[in-house]
């Protein structure tokens, strides 16, 4: 059954500089942006004012990649500080982050690397998230990840530890739907059962981004979330059941490596659009 708490079927996608140059000179037709949180905690520079122009024309989408929300140690206070200055200035429409983590022992780690699911790491990251809420005075949307192990000291499944976060911490999520995809495959899951598995009123908005395939030290099937190449059919079509379920959701378009031409990725953000109109047809 479709979620009554459908939102307006808006399409955006992750900004780059050329692709702003872009929007600013002749406009688009999405109707906001994403950029990464830690690309703009600077004091000023043309990043910044290229941001504030855009920010007059579009709503923002913050993204973050730095919190280490799993990690053991406690949240970094400089980087609370620096994200919160940023998300005051800018007031975006979502702040989301990742259920990762990225940072021990005083050690910064360029990935977002996975978890076990049990009830320690549940305790640790609903704690992390009260943490931010509070300093930074918004909801959070909470990314699931693609993965590409898992652990057997897991006791619980992940949409199962989402809704647990969910219900204590009063988070939203975003839906990477590719990531879904992804783990699914590499782990012979189900991602249909997993979306549906999730608590559909608090996904607040949709990721869709292509991925890399390649094979495992066994030789089986191995896809790895590039944001590399277009939306593939299967994530379309599993991006089609979620909408199904949850009626028009904000849905984003990634894309980070071989990035084509802004015209290329807005015809992605129709694409989506397009899925979310005929929803109402």
């Amino acid at each position: 059954m479709r979620d009554a708490t459908a939102a307006a079927p808006l399409v955006g996608l992750g900004l780059k500089s050329v692709h702003a140059r872009d929007a600013l000179a002749r406009g688009t037709v999405v109707d906001f942006f994403e950029v990464h949180a830690e690309n703009f905690m600077v004091d000023g520079g043309p990043a910044l004012r290229q941001l504030d122009e855009v920010r007059a024309r579009w709503p923002l989408s913050l993204h973050g990649v730095g919190l280490s929300l799993g990690g053991e140690a406690p949240l970094d206070a400089a980087h609370l500080d620096r994200l919160k200055r940023l998300l005051d200035r800018f007031e975006p429409a979502w702040f989301s982050e990742h259920l990762a983590w990225s940072s021990h022992g005083g050690r910064w780690f360029n990935d977002l690397l996975p978890l076990p699911y049990t009830d320690a790491t549940l305790a640790r990251v609903c704690h992390h998230i009260d943490e931010a809420q509070s300093h930074l005075g918004r909801r959070l949307l909470l990314e699931n990840p693609s993965t590409y192990v898992q652990f057997e000291a897991s006791t619980m499944d992940e949409a199962f530890f989402l809704r647990d976060v969910v219900r204590r911490t009063g988070c939203g999520l975003l839906l990477d739907v590719s990531n879904a995809y992804v783990s699914a495959v590499n782990h012979g899951g189900d991602a249909r059962a997993f979306i549906d598995a999730l608590p559909s009123a608090a996904i607040g908005e949709i990721h869709l981004a292509g991925f890399a395939e390649d094979l495992d030290a066994a030789g089986d099937r191995l896809l790895i979330d590039s944001h590399g190449a277009p939306v593939a059919a299967a994530v379309w079509a599993l991006y089609a059941h979620a909408l199904n379920l949850l009626g028009p959701r904000p849905t984003l378009i990634e894309r980070d490596h071989d990035v084509p031409p802004l015209a290329v990725l807005e015809a992605e953000a129709l694409q989506a659009r397009a899925a979310m109109q005929g929803l109402r047809s």
